[in-house]
């Protein structure tokens, strides 16, 4: 990329380029936007955002334009209340209205009306100890809308839009320890309603929707300095978790991407002391778990599925050789599913 990021976010826009905005790097947080072209390989800049960012969301609306909101605006923790969207056809970006809460490792999640909805926020100092509730942007009027208390305040959770169109919301932190609860976001009736929790608390997992309609959970943070190799999924028919094998390992803050073979690749992440270096496949018919490949990348990288198949693996933190402390990349890699490389 022109410039080392991470904790970044990568949009796949509607015309095959891939939009990869904010961040944080070790010369501090990011506004800059850069765009990367599959067909020709090449980055180019874009316009910066109004506000530097990291830890934030990016989701692109049915119009083709990029809601980008909240983040982390300073030290760990503190976060940042304002949006704001891109327009490709013009590589510029304008305020639009602010949200109603601020918030930093959170998730956003495109609902079946065109509106997005966003669950979660960081509370480092405790003031508000349920964070309990969750709002709606509506890309029509530039405006955000409270949604009924949610059961449980959350971050670094998944949130994962269910064929049905509910949003299923798992794990996650919160001021009182890890999560294994679960709910479901019912966007018609604006409410909120308890899912069977997880066999096992986690954060910083992936959450992927897999072609039966089934939500593969995998790896996560444990809490007591654990790691996860657990793999469990979700059938939104019965309610019910079901445990899904192992991965090679434990990881957390990795990449998840359903692939157009309807496997999914598992990369990057962290394994407290080293990089995962290893990536993995999952086949949701068999249940079992392959290697497949690998990329020296540790947390904060992210993972877009390219019009033609192949993966888009850029940013992330990886371990200088023979050093302490982490380091921000620059690099970009793509994983062709046909050769697994």
């Amino acid at each position: 990329m022109i410039q080392a990021r991470t904790s970044h976010t990568a949009t796949l826009l509607l015309d095959g380029r891939v939009l990869v905005a904010g961040g944080i790097n070790d010369t501090g947080l990011l506004a800059s936007a850069e765009l990367y072209d599959p067909a020709a390989g090449t980055w180019t800049a874009t316009g910066s955002m109004t506000v530097d960012r990291h830890h934030h969301t990016a989701t692109l609306l049915p119009d083709g334009r990029v809601l980008v909101a909240g983040g982390g605006n300073g030290p760990f923790g503190n976060g940042e209340i304002s949006a704001e969207l891109y327009d490709p056809s013009s590589g510029t970006w304008i305020a639009t209205g602010n949200m109603i809460q601020s918030r930093a490792l959170h998730t956003a999640t495109l609902l079946l009306n065109g509106t997005v909805l966003v669950v979660g926020y960081i509370d480092p100092i405790g003031l508000v100890p349920d964070l309990a509730y969750a709002e709606v942007y509506d890309p029509t009027s530039g405006t955000w809308t409270a949604t009924e208390h949610v059961a449980a305040g959350r971050w670094m959770h998944t949130a994962t839009r269910l064929p049905d169109g509910t949003v299923l919301v798992a794990g996650g932190l919160d001021n009182f320890g890890y999560l294994e609860s679960a709910e479901r976001f019912d966007s018609a009736s604006g409410t909120w309603t308890g899912a069977a929790s997880m066999a096992a608390a986690r954060a910083l997992h992936t959450a992927t929707m897999l072609p039966d309609g089934s939500v593969l959970v995998a790896g996560g943070d444990g809490g007591s300095g654990f790691g996860l190799a657990s793999a469990e999924r979700y059938r939104s028919g019965n309610g019910s978790w079901t445990a899904s094998g192992d991965m090679d390992g434990v990881r957390e803050d990795h990449t998840a991407t359903l692939l157009p073979n309807g496997t999914v690749l598992v990369a990057g992440g962290t394994r407290r002391t080293e990089s995962a270096l290893s990536a993995v496949l999952y086949n949701p018919v068999s249940g079992s778990w392959t290697t497949s490949g690998g990329i020296d990348v540790l947390g904060g990288a992210t993972a877009t599925l390219l019009l033609d198949g192949r993966v888009l693996v850029v940013g992330g933190t990886a371990v200088p050789s023979g050093q302490s402390g982490t380091l921000a990349l620059a690099t970009a890699a793509l994983y062709d599913p046909d050769s697994g490389t």
